[in-house]
């Protein structure tokens, strides 16, 4: 049965990768970060991808870059990955913004839904956009680095008492 939820918690990551990076560059303000990455056994990019305290876009594109060891001959198709990032996060701003001008006291509950609609399709398009682009990278990677990608995103996916 692992086999089955492998593509779904590695689609599950992406998401969770690409969404965190949205909204923690977009949304949430940015703390210090301090990590306690030497008593920990979670490699820094799960680390990262979990942490309560948001990352900015560019420092989860570094994180991310790192753990999936992308060499120079892979920069083209990486730069393209964090591009796709970047521009996700700009659109998700733009839409942060919009909102914000908006009173509470002047939404409606149907506005309330209206506005979580809008926050998710921008959330989709940014995550298809992304996809892409990491599809065209790791198709490029060789079988070991392919691994490493894998077990890198397992590490966001669901636990395995969330499976069911």
């Amino acid at each position: 049965m692992t086999h089955f939820f492998a593509p779904v918690a590695r689609s599950f990551a992406i998401a969770s990768l690409t969404g965190a990076a949205l909204l923690a560059g977009s949304v949430a303000p940015t703390w210090a970060q301090t990590t306690d990455s030497k008593d920990s056994k979670t490699p820094p990019a799960a680390a990262a991808a979990t942490s309560t305290k948001p990352e900015t876009v560019e420092q989860r594109i570094t994180t991310l870059k790192t753990a999936l060891k992308i060499t120079p001959d892979q920069e083209p198709k990486w730069t393209a990955v964090a591009q796709a990032m970047r521009d996700s996060s700009v659109q998700m701003e733009k839409l942060v913004a919009t909102k914000r001008a908006i009173p509470p006291e002047k939404t409606t509950a149907v506005d309330d839904l209206k506005t979580y609609q809008e926050f998710t399709e921008v959330r989709l398009d940014g995550l298809k956009k992304v996809n892409s682009a990491f599809k065209s990278l790791y198709d490029s990677m060789p079988a070991e680095q392919k691994k490493n990608a894998d077990m890198v995103f397992e590490k966001y996916g669901p636990t395995k008492s969330n499976q069911g």
